[in-house]
């Protein structure tokens, strides 16, 4: 993604990226970004709670206002939880036995406990399937316009 954003930022369009991977974000150097200490996919905020979302969202766009120099990062002070535990199954995962089976598939000897994958959106809430499909009703992203790829 910011290699994206550097390109729409040499078009003249100011770009921010979230991110919950501070270091690989600095080493992509997108030209300004915010970091939340959250687990990888939760970068807006727990699921489930539309107001921290949108608290996350405006202070991620007031960045907007006061990240200037290029490579810029905001640290959001928002905390997943009251403690790091969670970090604890994130960054050390489980060791199982390797049987013939794990190490064909590749997985070495780890369990895969991410969370599935989806090939069509998934949404908080139904207001907020509804908001995304009548933006695209006419097929073109609302978003997107003007720029050109």
């Amino acid at each position: 993604m910011s290699l994206i954003a550097r390109a729409i930022e040499e078009a003249g369009i100011p770009t921010l990226s979230m991110s919950s991977a501070r270091d690989i974000t600095r080493s992509a150097w997108p030209a300004r970004a915010t970091y939340l200490d959250f687990p990888l996919g939760h970068t807006a905020g727990r699921p489930q709670m539309p107001e921290l979302n949108r608290e996350i969202m405006r202070d991620t766009l007031s960045a907007f206002e006061t990240l200037s120099v290029p490579g810029s990062m905001s640290h959001l002070s928002y905390r997943w939880d009251e403690n790091d535990q969670w970090k604890d199954k994130v960054f050390a995962p489980t060791e199982k036995p390797v049987d013939s089976d794990q190490s064909k598939s590749g997985n070495n000897g780890y369990e895969d406990d991410r969370v599935a994958r989806h090939d069509t959106p998934q949404y908080q809430t139904e207001a907020d399937e509804l908001a995304a499909l009548k933006s695209h009703s006419d097929e073109e992203c609302k978003i997107c316009i003007g720029i050109d790829f």
